[in-house]
Order: C-alpha cells, then structure tokens, then sequence
C-alpha cells in the first residue's frame, strides 16, 4: 500500500450573492480540483485502470473535456464511453492543456450568458438546448461526480489525498 501523502484542502468558494456568481463558483472549483488530481501522479498509473470498470485518472479528465465541449460549445459526442482513454501518445499536460483550454472557450461562451433561463447558445446538432442553468448545475453534478472518482484513483496510485 502506498504511504499516504496529504495535501491541503481546498475550501469552497466564497462566492458573491448571485445564483450565476454561486453556479460558476462552484464550477470553476471543481474544474480546478480535477485538473489538480493529476499533478505529480506517475506514468503509466495515470492512465491505468485502478477498478473494474477500466476507469483511469487521465481517462476521467479527457472525457470532462468532452463533456465540456458538448455542453457548452456544441461538440456532438458519437462515442461517450470511448472519451474515457486518453489517447496512447497524450502526456499528462496534453490532456490537462486540453482540459483547461476547453474550460477557458466554455467560460468565454458563458460570459456572454446573461440569463440563466435562456437556452445554452450553442446546443448539439438535433437536440433541444437546455437553459445555462440547467447546464451549469449538470456540469456541477457531472464534475463533482468524477472529482470524487479521481480522488478515490489517485488515493490508489500513489497514496495521495486532498484537494
């Protein structure tokens, strides 16, 4: 087993009253938290499967950009389960620089949103486009969710903890 090693926790944020200033907040923390998941963490265990499903660390921050894509900018995702692997010859500041690229274009697509109830304005082909604020608290959900994953992965490559 490897020895833990703890890392300081970040707080929440400390956000201003608006509920657009809480969602992105909260955003914003998460996306940081993932991206930092990865820092310093080994070659090939990043990107090896620690559990039954075939989820790997590097895998979980290639497939947020993806789902960051989709949401926020348009992308139309034929192959989810696929966006999981980062490709072979990705190193961990490719995908990381690939991550946060994306998360600068969504904030830059939000930026410009100014009404929470109005559709996302660039929804994927064919499909209805939900509110920015349905979207922001999915994105919310759907980072938490593999925040958490990530946690738990890089706990199990290297004994590492915290955000």
């Amino acid at each position: 087993m490897p020895r833990t090693t703890r890392r300081t926790d970040t707080p929440p944020p400390r956000t201003r009253s608006s509920e657009t200033e809480t969602l992105r907040g909260f955003l914003d923390y998460l996306r940081a938290s993932v991206a930092a998941k990865v820092d310093g963490a080994p070659e090939p265990q990043v990107r090896t499967a620690a559990v039954q499903s075939g989820t790997n660390l590097l895998g979980l921050i290639n497939h947020l950009t993806f789902v960051e894509r989709a949401m926020f900018l348009g992308d139309d995702v034929t192959d989810w389960q696929a966006t999981f692997q980062a490709a072979s010859d990705d190193t961990v500041p490719d995908v990381v620089a690939r991550y946060r690229a994306v998360v600068e274009q969504a904030n830059k697509v939000l930026d410009g949103c100014t009404d929470l109830g109005e559709p996302v304005p660039r929804p994927r082909p064919g499909r209805p486009a939900p509110s920015v604020r349905w979207a922001l608290t999915h994105m919310i959900e759907e980072t938490g969710r593999h925040a958490g994953h990530a946690d738990i992965l890089r706990e199990l490559i290297d004994g590492t903890t915290g955000r």
